[in-house]
């Protein structure tokens, strides 16, 4: 048995592309094993449960698939799809993680994220975080109608990525001593998250002793999967 862990996938109506690979991910890695792990952005935007287009009826259903396979599946919120609720996972007898949350992979706690908390180089974007992760926020941005939310998302995303375009790398990446602040406080020796498009295995210290961080790719260009197992170590 193993466990798969991917992130990033942004999947949207206009990329059929990753939308493909990640049906043919699902047919061809995913079915019976023993846990899939999505780490945020699953999709590009999300604005409500409510919502139901025709890509989110046929990852749902394909998600069902790999459940009914014996694969359990977890998701985690990413600053994309914050919004991605219980009803949606009810689909597909999917669970929501909290963000973060330490995991016991085959006998090593494994603290996993989505990354973008680790950014705190990017304080403009800390604080927009920090407002929409509030659940009265949230709440307000739900009881607004389906065609404003969208709108509302559009715009989101195009100041998004205006902003990104003059920031420097440095500030869009993780802040090491943020890494190993989690880390300690969790008390692990290995992380897991995605968010910064980097993927790589990293060695550092934390509390004292050797410690990695995993970075799972997005799936712009390259399908990108973790694999672990009882007698395989994490690999990319």
């Amino acid at each position: 048995m193993t466990t798969l862990f991917i992130s990033d996938l942004h999947l949207e109506e206009s990329r059929p592309d990753i939308t493909g690979a990640f049906l043919d991910f699902l047919k061809n890695r995913a079915m019976g094993v023993e846990a899939l792990y999505i780490l945020g952005d699953f999709f590009e935007a999300w604005i409500g449960d409510d919502e139901n287009t025709p890509l989110q009826q046929q990852v749902a259903e394909a998600l069902r698939e790999v459940r009914d396979s014996g694969t359990r599946i977890f998701l985690m919120h990413g600053n994309r799809d914050f919004l991605l609720g219980n009803d949606y996972c009810s689909r597909f007898d999917g669970t929501l993680l909290e963000d973060p949350t330490v995991i016991d992979l085959y006998g090593t706690p494994s603290l996993l994220m989505h990354g973008d908390s680790l950014c705190t180089a990017d304080v403009e974007y800390q604080k927009f975080r920090a407002r929409m992760r509030d659940p009265q926020m949230q709440k307000m941005m739900l009881a607004r109608p389906l065609a404003e939310r969208q709108l509302m998302a559009r715009q989101l995303r195009e100041m998004s990525m205006a902003k990104n375009q003059g920031k420097e790398e440095y500030i869009m990446d993780v802040t090491p001593e943020e890494v190993v602040k989690e880390m300690e406080a969790h008390g692990v020796q290995r992380m897991i998250h995605g968010h910064t498009h980097r993927p790589a295995v990293h060695d550092l210290e934390a509390g004292g002793k050797p410690a990695k961080r995993i970075v799972l790719g997005d799936w712009d260009s390259h399908v990108w999967w973790l694999e672990a197992g009882p007698d395989l170590e994490p690999q990319l």
